[in-house]
C-alpha cells in the first residue's frame, strides 16, 4: 500500500491507455485490466510487439496465454489475478457506475494495488468518487489531442467516408450495414460479442481501406483506436438488460470521442431516425464536461461459504458508504439462487468447499443467452461432473464441442456457435476442471478460430460488395482503372466482374441494387472509355459481311445488337439509330451511326438494284416512267387488279422498255422476278413495315415454299410484299401462280376442265387442296365420282391356258369345283357389278357477281390491294379477259397460245414459260407456319 496511486483522467483521444502501457513497461512486472476482451487483445499485441511473447500473458474469461516467464499480464478487469505486481492499471474506471459490471470495477478501485505504482484511467466525472474512496490519490488531467465538433444530422446515403455508425442492437447494426453495402459498397461490423479474431479481421478491413464505413455497438467507446473521422448515432437509447433507457451524456461523449485520431479533428452527429441531441448535451460533449458520478455499484467482496444461504446473504449485503450502492442482481447471483432450488444440487452441497465450487460454477457467464432455466440446467450438469473430483468427462466434452464445430450456416447460426464455444473455452481455462487443460484449451481455441473466420467471411459476404469497394478505393486514390473485355463480352474492372459490354452498350451485373448499380456504372464507364473508342474503330473498319439486319429492323454486328432501322425520307431510304451509351461520347455515337448508315444504304442498293436502276433510267418516259414510279412505290410487286387501268394504257413500246428492267406483266401480278428472291423479300418486308409505322413487322416465309397458309389475321398486303397471292386457305407464290396461269389459258375455262399432273406439280398440292386454290382464284370446282379406269396393261393381259397334263398336276381338283376359282369368280363378278370409284374435279371460270366483288378482308392496304375477281378483271360475258393489251377481250384473234372456240387467248402481253416438272412440296410442312410468326395455325 506504499506505492504511488494516480488517477489519469480526461476525455477520449488523450493517450491514457498508451501512457499506461509505457508506465507498465517501465516496471519489472505489471498487470493492466481492460473493459473488453477485444481491447485486451489489442493491448496484448502491442506489448508482445515491444517485449516479445515469452514475457507477456493474456488472461480473459475465454482465453489464457500464460508463458512460464510472464512479467506483464494483460487481462479483462474481471479476470485480473492478485499477483503482487509492481504496477497495476485499471482502464475505463468510470465503469464503476455500470449497472451490470460496475461492482467488479469498484472492487478493483478499492482493493487492487501495485507495489510501486497504481493507475486509474478514465473520465473526469470520476474525480469526486475516487477522491472520496481512495486515500492519497493524485490526479492528472490529460487534454484531448484534437477537437470534437457537432455535425448535425446526415442521411446514411450522404455519409462521408471514414465514418462509424453506432447502433445498440444486433438487428439495428445488421440493417445499417446492409444499407451501407447497397449504397456505399460495404461496411465493417464491430460488436462486443465478436471474438477477437473476427473483430480484428473486420477492423483490418476498415483500417486498410477495403471499406470506408464501420457499423458498431457502443463497444467502440471502450478504447478501440480506429481512424474514424465522424461518429453518427442511429439511436440514443438502448436496452441495458432490464429496460430501454436513454444514454447519459457521458456515455454519448465516450462513444462520440472515438471520432478524430491523435491530432486529426473529429465530428459527431445523428442519422436515421435518431433525433438531434439537445443543445446542452452537445455543448457538454464538445467541451468534455459531464456531471460527476455520484454512486458506484458495489457488491460485498467478503463472501461466506458456510452454506448457500449464507453466501447469498453476503452477496446481497448493502454498502455502508454513501458513495456506494448495491448493484442489481448479476447473472452469477441469479444462477446461484436458481441452482439452490434444484433438489439434486441442494442435497450435494454439504461443505464449504462444495459451496465455493458451486459459486465458481455459477460465475460461468451466460454466453448463450438462451434462457435462465437452460443456463441453470447446464451449470447443474457441470457442477455434478466437478463434484465427483474427476472433472468434466473428456468424451462428453468432445461431443459438446463436435456439435459446435461446423462452419456452415448464416451469420446468426455462426454467432450462436461462437457463443456456445465460449462456454467451453471458459471451462477449459479453469484449472482442474478438465483432464488435459492444454489439450482442451487448444481444441476450443481452434474451434473458435474456425468459427471466427467463417463469421468474418459471412459478415464480409453479406455486408461488403468487394467489387464496389475495390473500385471506389482505386477511384479515391485517383488511380487509372483497367477495364478488360473478354471474347464473351464480360467486363472486369480491376479483376472484379462488372457486367457485359453488348456492342456499344454496357449491361452491368443484375445482382446490384439500384444504388450500387449507379455507382458501379459510373466506375465502369470511366474505365471503359478507351474500350469504346477502340471498339468503334474496329466496327467502322469491319466489312459488310460481318453485319446484318433482323426481320424486326434490328442491326447486328455478328451476334451483337448495335442499332436499328427507323423511318427515313423514302421507303427505300431508311435511317438508322445507333445503340451506343451516351457515356461513350458523341464521337463514338456518330462513328457507329455513320457506319450503320453506310451498311444499310449498300444493302438496299445491292438487293434492289433492278428496281433502282429502273427508277434512274432516263430512257423511260411518259406512261412507262409513271408505271415505273408505281413499281418503285410497291418495291417491285404490284397486284394487277390495282393497276389494271395503267397497264391497259401502256403500249407495246412502253411495255418493252419496262421488260428490259426485268418487269414481268403477269395475269395476276406485275413484278420484277429478281426481287422475289429471299434476301430482297426479307428486306422489302422490313422497309415497308418501317414506312407504314407497324409496331410488329411480318416475317418473311421460309425460302423454297410454293404455298403457305392463308391466315385471316394477316393482311393481304403482307402476302403481296412476301411474293405470294392468297387464294382459298393457302397463298401461292406469284411466279408459280403465273406459270399456272399459262397452263390454265390452254384449257376450256367455259366448258370446264380437269386438273392435269402439271398443274398439281407446279403447286405441290393434292387434288382437294388444288380445288380450294382454284376456288380462291375465281373458278367453280365441281366434285364428281367415276369408275376408276383400269390400266391398259391390265386389260390387255390374257392368261395362257395350261396343257391338260399340267392342269391335272397343278390342280387335282376340278376347276369348276376349286374354292380358289370360286372366290376369284365371285370377286370378278362383284368388281364388275361395283367398279372402284375415283374422285375428280371439273373447273370452270365463274367470276363473282359485281355486288360481291371487293377485298377479301376488311380493307385494303395501301400496297397490295384486294382481289376484285381473283382473275385480274373479267368481261361481261364471264370469260377471262386477255391481258396483253392487243385485241378486244374475248376476241377470236389468235395470240401465241390462242385457241379458237372461246378459250382464253394469250398474246405477247403474257410472258409464259413451258410447264415443267417441279419438286413436290408437302403442304403440311410445319415450316410453313413460320409466316408472320403465327405458329400452330397451319
Amino acid at each position: 500500500m506504499t506505492g504511488r496511486i494516480t488517477a489519469v483522467l480526461g476525455p477520449t483521444n488523450t493517450g491514457k491507455t498508451h501512457y499506461a502501457i509505457e508506465r507498465m513497461l517501465a516496471h519489472r512486472t505489471g498487470v493492466i485490466g481492460l473493459p473488453l476482451r477485444l481491447l485486451a487483445r489489442e493491448v496484448y499485441d502491442r506489448i508482445v510487439a515491444a517485449r516479445g511473447p515469452s514475457v507477456v500473458a493474456l488472461v480473459t474469461g475465454e482465453e489464457r496465454i500464460v508463458p512460464e516467464r510472464a512479467q506483464y499480464w494483460v487481462c479483462t478487469t474481471e479476470a485480473m489475478p492478485e499477483l503482487g505486481a509492481d504496477f497495476v492499471a485499471i482502464d475505463e474506471i468510470q465503469l464503476c457506475a455500470d449497472p451490470e459490471r460496475g461492482h467488479v470495477f469498484t472492487d478493483r478501485l478499492l482493493y487492487m494495488r501495485g507495489l510501486h505504482e497504481t493507475l486509474f484511467l478514465g473520465s473526469e466525472s470520476m474525480k469526486g468518487a475516487i477522491a472520496a474512496l481512495v486515500p492519497k490519490v493524485q490526479f492528472t488531467r490529460r487534454e484531448r489531442f484534437s477537437k470534437l465538433s457537432w455535425a448535425g444530422s446526415k442521411k446514411i446515403s450522404r455519409m462521408k467516408p471514414r465514418a462509424a455508425i453506432v447502433g445498440f442492437s444486433v438487428d439495428n447494426v445488421y440493417a445499417i450495414a446492409e444499407l451501407l453495402r447497397r449504397q456505399k459498397g460495404g461496411a465493417a461490423v464491430v460488436m462486443g460479442a465478436l471474438s477477437p479474431r473476427t473483430r480484428n479481421a473486420q477492423v483490418d478491413m476498415y483500417q486498410n481501406g477495403d471499406v470506408d464505413y464501420l457499423v458498431a455497438t457502443d463497444a467502440i467507446g471502450m478504447g478501440l483506436n480506429l481512424d474514424i473521422e465522424h461518429v453518427a448515432f442511429s439511436a440514443t437509447a438502448k436496452f441495458d438488460g432490464r429496460r430501454m433507457r436513454h444514454l447519459f451524456p457521458h456515455e454519448l461523449g465516450q462513444i462520440a470521442g472515438r471520432a478524430g485520431r491523435h491530432t486529426q479533428d473529429g465530428t459527431f452527429g445523428v442519422t436515421g431516425e435518431a433525433h438531434a441531441l439537445p443543445e446542452d448535451v452537445i455543448e457538454a460533449i464538445e467541451e468534455h464536461r459531464f456531471a460527476p458520478i455520484q454512486r458506484l455499484q458495489w457488491r460485498n467482496p467478503r463472501l461466506e461459504f458456510g452454506t448457500v444461504a449464507r453466501l447469498i446473504r453476503a452477496l446481497e449485503e448493502n454498502p455502508q458508504n454513501q458513495w456506494l450502492t448495491k448493484g442489481r442482481e448479476a447473472d452469477d447471483l441469479l444462477a446461484l439462487k436458481a441452482l439452490s432450488e434444484f433438489p439434486e444440487i441442494r442435497d450435494k452441497v454439504r461443505a464449504p468447499a462444495d459451496v465455493r465450487l458451486l459459486w465458481d460454477v455459477c460465475r460461468i457467464p451466460d454466453f448463450r443467452s438462451i434462457s435462465e432455466t437452460e443456463h441453470a440446467t447446464l451449470l447443474a450438469r457441470i457442477f455434478g461432473f466437478l463434484q465427483t473430483g474427476k472433472g468434466v468427462p473428456s468424451d462428453w466434452l468432445a461431443g459438446q464441442i463436435a456439435r459446435i464445430d461446423r462452419t456452415t450456416g448464416d451469420i446468426d447460426t455462426l454467432s450462436k456457435r461462437l457463443a456456445f464455444i465460449r462456454t467451453w473455452t471458459y471451462v477449459a481455462q479453469r484449472k482442474g476442471w478438465v483432464d488435459d487443460e492444454t489439450h482442451w484449451r487448444g481444441e476450443t481455441r481452434a474451434v473458435e478460430d474456425r468459427l471466427s473466420d467463417a463469421l468474418h467471411g459471412a459478415l464480409t459476404q453479406r455486408f461488403v460488395d468487394r467489387r464496389t469497394s475495390v473500385l471506389l478505393r482505386r477511384l479515391k486514390q485517383k488511380e487509372t482503372l483497367v477495364a478488360e473485355v473478354n471474347d464473351k463480352g464480360e467486363v472486369t474492372v480491376e479483376g472484379e466482374f462488372a457486367g457485359r459490354l453488348e456492342g456499344f452498350r454496357f449491361r452491368q451485373d443484375g445482382t446490384s441494387s439500384p444504388d450500387e448499380a449507379k455507382m458501379l456504372a459510373r466506375t465502369a464507364y470511366e474505365a471503359l472509355k478507351p474500350e469504346f473508342s477502340l471498339r468503334s474503330d474496329r466496327f467502322y473498319n469491319a466489312p459488310d459481311t460481318e453485319m446484318d439486319f433482323t426481320e424486326q429492323g434490328g442491326l447486328m454486328w455478328g451476334e451483337l445488337a448495335v442499332g436499328k432501322l427507323v423511318k427515313g425520307s423514302e421507303p427505300l431510304k431508311p435511317a438508322v439509330e445507333a445503340f451506343v451509351d451516351e457515356e461513350a461520347g458523341p464521337e463514338v455515337v456518330e462513328k457507329v451511326r455513320r457506319r450503320l448508315q453506310h451498311f444499310i444504304d449498300r444493302k438496299v442498293a445491292a438487293l434492289f438494284e433492278p428496281l433502282l436502276a429502273m427508277s434512274r433510267d432516263e430512257a423511260l418516259t411518259g406512261l412507262a416512267r409513271g408505271f415505273a414510279f408505281r413499281l418503285v412505290e410497291g418495291m417491285g410487286i404490284l397486284p394487277r387488279e390495282g393497276v389494271a387501268a395503267e397497264v391497259k394504257e401502256l403500249d407495246q413500246d412502253a411495255r418493252g422498255s419496262l421488260r428490259k428492267h426485268g418487269v414481268r406483266f403477269g395475269q395476276y401480278t406485275i413484278f420484277q422476278q429478281a426481287l422475289l428472291k429471299p434476301a430482297p423479300t426479307r428486306l422489302r418486308l422490313v422497309l415497308m413495315s418501317l414506312w407504314e409505322g407497324l409496331a410488329e413487322f411480318p416475317e418473311s416465309p421460309p425460302p423454297g415454299l410454293v404455298t403457305i397458309p392463308n391466315i385471316a389475321e394477316v393482311p393481304a398486303s403482307a402476302y403481296t410484299l412476301s411474293g405470294y397471292r392468297p387464294a382459298g386457305s393457302r397463298a401461292i407464290r406469284i411466279d408459280m401462280l403465273e406459270r399456272l396461269a399459262d397452263i390454265l389459258r390452254t384449257q376450256d375455262s367455259k366448258g370446264g376442265f380437269e386438273a392435269t399432273p402439271d398443274m398439281l406439280s407446279i403447286t405441290g398440292m393434292t387434288l382437294e387442296q388444288f380445288a380450294d386454290l382454284m376456288s380462291g382464284l375465281g373458278y367453280k370446282a365441281e366434285k364428281g365420282e367415276r369408275p376408276k379406269a383400269r390400266p391398259v396393261a391390265e386389260v390387255e393381259a390374257t392368261p395362257v391356258a395350261p396343257t391338260e397334263g399340267e392342269a391335272a398336276a397343278e390342280n387335282p381338283i376340278p376347276e369348276e369345283s376349286s374354292p380358289v376359282a370360286e372366290a376369284e369368280a365371285e370377286a370378278a363378278a362383284q368388281a364388275e357389278a361395283e367398279p372402284e370409284l375415283e374422285i375428280f374435279y371439273t373447273f370452270a371460270w365463274a367470276p363473282r357477281p359485281r355486288a360481291e366483288r371487293g377485298p377479301r378482308r376488311g380493307g385494303e392496304a395501301k400496297h397490295g390491294g384486294g382481289n376484285k375477281d381473283h382473275r385480274g378483271g373479267g368481261d361481261k360475258g364471264g370469260k377471262p379477259r386477255r391481258h396483253d393489251g392487243e385485241g378486244k377481250p374475248g376476241g377470236k384473234s389468235k395470240g401465241k397460245h390462242g385457241h379458237k372456240g372461246g378459250k382464253p387467248e394469250g398474246g405477247r402481253g403474257f410472258e409464259s414459260h413451258p410447264p415443267r416438272k417441279e419438286k413436290k412440296i408437302d403442304p403440311d410442312n410445319p415450316f410453313a407456319a413460320a409466316l408472320m410468326g403465327l405458329k400452330g395455325k397451319l
